[in-house]
């Protein structure tokens, strides 16, 4: 009897829906996250040698891993396909119902089959499995009952095996599709840890997610460069720095040299401090006003580097500069927006 069972349930009532406080349903769903960690706790004591056995078939594949279920474990299929694709194991879910009506035709020589099911007697399934066996491909399965047809015809068999499903019933599957991802997840991560699977890998098989552009975009991607600069000079007055940072519009204005050297930085911190001091605009020069020394960045960095020097700096822009100081473009915290890195 599951642990969500013996939390108490009431039958639907058509004319008369149950009505339940927030205690009872709480209580409820306690109860099925319950029944759910009490499955994955005892995979973990199941893990053994075949385990171990499956890693190495997977990581020997030369073509891609093909995993095959149907129904909510067809669903399981596409996440575990998906992850496998997504840490450096390629991949690709087929159904099992449709790998008899011509969908066999993507396997292979070299891919390994990942095949699902609890019950381990899917119709569906079972019927290709011979034409997995003559194609010679390696097959792990995952099921709940070691000793099914499917454990017996597989090369590999891991035990996904759960006491009691989630649902008072016993039958939706819940518990069971729980552990049997999971175990797809230990697969994966496995794989991805033996193969030395870096950030940066991860960053090229995701390049539209955030951690993707975090990893791959580079400053030079995102400044602005040439004419596009604010930039002025030790002499330059600040009525003259005014125009050139509003017609920029970063916010700053870099200070160069003659041999277009950074020698320091005007910011709008900079502009209070002189309009408190009263200054005079018309003679004020950036030499005078401007923050010198001012913290630099090169174009070869992440934007992700650039964003936490920004906050560890408490500054909203930064010059970037080559190896011998030449101003080479600038960047705000607004184009990190903008590019997604924030």
């Amino acid at each position: 009897m599951s642990a969500a069972y013996e939390a108490g349930t009431l039958a639907y009532n058509e004319e008369q829906p149950p009505i339940m406080n927030d205690a009872a349903y709480i209580k409820l769903g306690a109860a099925v996250l319950q029944t759910e960690a009490n499955a994955l706790t005892a995979l973990v004591q199941r893990l053994d040698g075949q385990f171990a056995q499956a890693c190495r078939e997977m990581l020997a594949c030369k073509g891609r891993v093909v995993v095959t279920g149907v129904g909510k474990s067809g669903h399981v299929c596409r996440k575990i396909a998906a992850t496998l694709a997504s840490v450096g194991t390629p991949a690709f879910f087929v159904h099992a119902g449709e790998a008899s009506h011509g969908d066999l035709g993507m396997l292979l020589p070299g891919d390994t089959v990942l095949a699902i099911s609890n019950s381990g007697s899917t119709q569906e399934l079972l019927a290709i499995l011979p034409a997995i066996k003559r194609l010679g491909l390696p097959l792990i399965a995952l099921t709940g009952k070691r000793d099914s047809q499917l454990a017996r015809m597989a090369d590999i068999s891991l035990d996904v095996s759960v006491d009691d499903e989630a649902c008072s019933l016993g039958l939706a599957p819940t518990a069971s599709t729980t552990v049997a991802m999971a175990m797809g997840d230990a697969l994966a991560i496995a794989l991805l840890e033996v193969r030395g699977f870096s950030p940066e890998d991860f960053a090229r098989a995701h390049p539209g997610g955030r951690l993707g552009r975090r990893l791959l975009l580079h400053i030079s991607d995102i400044m602005h460069t040439g004419s596009d600069i604010p930039r002025v000079s030790a002499e330059t007055l600040l009525s003259a720095a005014l125009v050139e940072i509003s017609q920029k519009r970063l916010g700053i204005a870099a200070v160069v040299d003659s041999d277009d050297r950074v020698i320091g930085i005007f910011t709008d911190g900079d502009l209070r401090r002189s309009l408190d001091q009263q200054v005079d605009i018309h003679r004020a020069n950036m030499g005078q006003l401007m923050t010198p020394d001012c913290i630099t960045i090169q174009a070869d960095c992440l934007a992700a580097e650039a964003l936490k020097l920004m906050e560890d700096k408490k500054i909203n822009a930064l010059l970037v500069v080559d190896n011998e100081k030449r101003l080479a473009g600038a960047l705000n915290m607004h184009d990190l927006l903008r590019a997604g890195v924030l």
